[in-house]
């Protein structure tokens, strides 16, 4: 791996744990249940990640890296050649390739929540890019990051693939959108991933697999707080559940209550009815003007959307825009 001087990895094991913690007793304590859906990724649940987009319902990674085999091209002359390319989520970094090898970057700086899961993705990379600087740095994204010094003064491409925007309300997508803003720069370019609208059946197909992979994704999210935060939750009493809610436009991920349980968590005391849920995961769904509307409104001036052969998936590629005094 090659190695850019003042290079920076940021741990921050502490501050996240007290953050999981937070979030964990802060959502387990409304009338309604509900856990940021960032806190799926552990090492476990990163890895069966990797595995629900090799299954067969599940067809947004498929469709992204078509966009990016068919679009790579169109999107490099965008771009331009020698940008910084800062990867927000990097994950396993799968789709990452098709973009470092369509617009020579000066550099790859990998953000993710899951320290372990992100050094060995960019290990990897390493190994395929040996004279590309690749800096991975360990954050939770959804706020401003203090990117590596060495990289300052470069122009840089945002990089946000899958459909993560669509796990936030639109609130709070705005919220994320205006931080990557903030860490991508005047001049900084995004090119972000979107799910379509689509019919609700090959949606629900999606996120309640046959095989029962995201059922499992879901339910390690209880495994982790047993594991991280002393907890007792008896997970065999919870069963996963994905609903499609028309009004607006998102599947949800619930873990439900199969019994009336009782648990602890943090030395904290829970309780929940049959029937009951925790919601772990919102995944919104975007048209065109969705999709555009959201981007404007953070400050992000849309330049192109790319879509897949079948219109499953767009990926669209925006520019920052200027900060100025509006009406």
């Amino acid at each position: 791996m090659a190695s850019i001087p003042g290079n920076v990895l940021e741990r921050g094991d502490a501050t996240l744990h007290q953050r999981f913690r937070h979030d964990v007793l802060a959502g387990l304590a409304q009338e309604r249940k509900a856990i940021p859906a960032r806190w799926f990724y552990d090492r476990r649940g990163s890895e069966l990640f990797e595995d629900i987009t090799r299954l067969p319902e599940y067809y947004p990674t498929r469709a992204e890296m078509e966009i990016l085999r068919r679009s790579s091209g169109d999107i490099a002359k965008a771009v331009g050649r020698g940008r910084t390319v800062i990867e927000f989520g990097a994950g396993s970094a799968a789709k990452t390739p098709l973009l470092l090898d369509a617009i020579d970057p000066a550099a790859y700086v990998a953000i993710d929540i899951s320290g372990e899961f992100l050094r060995e993705s960019c290990a990897a990379l390493g190994e395929r890019y040996p004279g590309l600087p690749i800096l991975p740095v360990e954050a939770d994204f959804t706020r401003a990051v203090d990117l590596p010094a060495a990289i300052a003064g470069r122009e840089r491409l945002g990089f946000f693939p899958g459909s993560t925007i669509g796990n936030l309300a639109p609130d709070a997508a705005v919220d994320l959108l205006r931080a990557m803003r903030t860490t991508l720069g005047d001049g900084g370019m995004l090119l972000i991933g979107m799910d379509r609208i689509k019919a609700p059946e090959v949606l629900l197909a999606a996120y309640d697999d046959a095989a029962g992979v995201t059922a499992e994704f879901n339910l390690n999210l209880a495994h982790r707080i047993n594991r991280e935060l002393d907890g007792t939750i008896p997970v065999d009493s919870l069963r996963h559940r994905a609903v499609w809610n028309e009004e607006r436009a998102r599947i949800e991920m619930h873990l439900e209550a199969r019994r009336d349980i009782a648990f602890q968590v943090g030395g904290r005391r829970f309780a929940m009815a049959a029937g009951e849920t925790i919601h772990t995961e919102n995944s919104h769904k975007y048209d065109d003007r969705s999709a555009a509307t959201l981007l404007l409104a953070s400050g992000w001036q849309p330049l192109q959307a790319y879509s897949d052969g079948e219109d499953r998936f767009m990926a669209v590629l925006a520019k920052a825009m200027a900060l100025r005094i509006t009406p």
